[in-house]
């Protein structure tokens, strides 16, 4: 099943990408010839309108063709020649290429902030950044003499009598000193510890002796605090899956940007990879699966960005090019900048594939 809902997940984001640039180009008035979910032959057809729509034989995503976008084509009246992409003002042309990315921006936007939301809470921080520690047990070390007493989730009401925060809590426990005030290492207090604590809902009192801990140079119970959590409302979540979303924006363009270094090479996946990684992160719950497949719909908005052709951004890059120099740039020079585009789309491939083939047949992807 979670195989099945990553395909789910990769068609979904494809097609919206396709349907980004179909609704921008009806809306500046382009003839568009045809709308396809999935590549290759269609099964399934229906003519209305202008525009053909239909279901392809290979469920790879989708596609839609605009009239004037292929080199060389032939136009059937005046009026679909003046409607074709390629004479349009480099304004609605800009319009129409920037809207497959930009819907991919918002679904990873949609998804970031679904995640925050489904997360439920975040740890609470100070004015300064800094976490709030509560006064509930987060963990507790393995044979130390906490372990005999205290839980996980237990709250620390007091020690000794002492009230009030973790900072006073952990000031009451290191009062206590060992035999003759010594400072040996796993030496146990002359005194023990009287804890009061909230399990469940109920008090308890319970004595547990600390020890001299020579690395910290204090008197250690052995447990650590928790910190405390506030829920993640929706304007927390919106702006922390904008914040979220640009830190790995620019990760991800620092990495491909550095690709010939050997450390960022190996971080590279294909869709082999991302679709057996989106697998594993639905298989471990839904938010997690959530979580990828936002951050693939980014990755998608950026790659498609780049100024290469056959891109978006390539598109993009010659139209303001034309714009700039006030007339059409050479069909000869776009093509030829389309081959360093497709061989460097090539080369991604590659190195994608052998990372995949090396982590499948290898340790795997390194999810837990």
């Amino acid at each position: 099943m979670a195989y099945f809902l990553a395909f789910v997940g990769f068609v979904t984001l494809i097609v919206l990408h396709e349907a980004g640039h179909f609704v921008a180009a009806k809306a500046v008035g382009m003839r568009v010839e045809r709308f396809s979910l999935f590549f290759g032959p269609m099964f399934a057809k229906r003519q209305i309108g202008e525009t053909e729509y239909g279901i392809g034989v290979i469920p790879l995503g989708g596609y839609v063709k605009i009239t004037g976008m292929t080199p060389g084509e032939t136009y059937e009246t005046p009026a679909f020649e003046a409607r074709a992409y390629v004479n349009q003002p480099v304004w609605k042309r800009i319009v129409v290429i920037s809207a497959g990315p930009a819907v991919n921006l918002v679904v990873a936007f949609l998804l970031a902030w679904l995640f925050f939301l489904g997360t439920q809470v975040h740890v609470a921080t100070n004015a300064h950044g800094v976490p709030l520690v509560s006064n509930v047990v987060g963990e507790i070390t393995v044979g130390s003499p906490a372990q005999r007493v205290l839980k996980l989730g237990d709250q620390i009401v007091s020690v000794d009598g002492v009230h009030g925060n973790a900072q006073r809590i952990r000031a009451a426990i290191r009062t206590h000193t060992c035999a003759g005030d010594a400072h040996v290492n796993g030496c146990a207090a002359v005194k023990p510890v009287t804890m009061v604590i909230r399990r469940r809902g109920v008090l308890r009192t319970v004595r547990v002796r600390p020890r001299w801990n020579a690395s910290v140079g204090a008197m250690l119970v052995g447990f650590a605090f928790a910190f405390k959590t506030a829920p993640n409302g929706v304007l927390y979540s919106a702006e922390h899956s904008v914040t979220s979303l640009w830190h790995v924006t620019k990760v991800t363009v620092s990495d491909i940007a550095q690709l010939f270094k050997a450390r960022e090479r190996r971080q590279l996946h294909s869709i082999v990879g991302a679709y057996a990684i989106t697998a594993q992160q639905i298989a471990a719950g839904w938010t997690s699966g959530v979580e990828v497949i936002a951050l693939i719909s980014l990755s998608l908005a950026i790659i498609n960005l780049f100024p290469l052709l056959p891109l978006d951004g390539g598109h993009i890059f010659w139209a303001l090019t034309e714009k700039i120099r006030g007339r059409k740039v050479s069909l000869v020079v776009m093509e030829r900048a389309s081959l360093i585009g497709f061989a460097l789309i090539a080369l991604l491939l590659v190195i994608g594939l052998s990372n995949d083939i090396h982590s499948l047949t290898g340790s795997g992807f390194g999810l837990q």
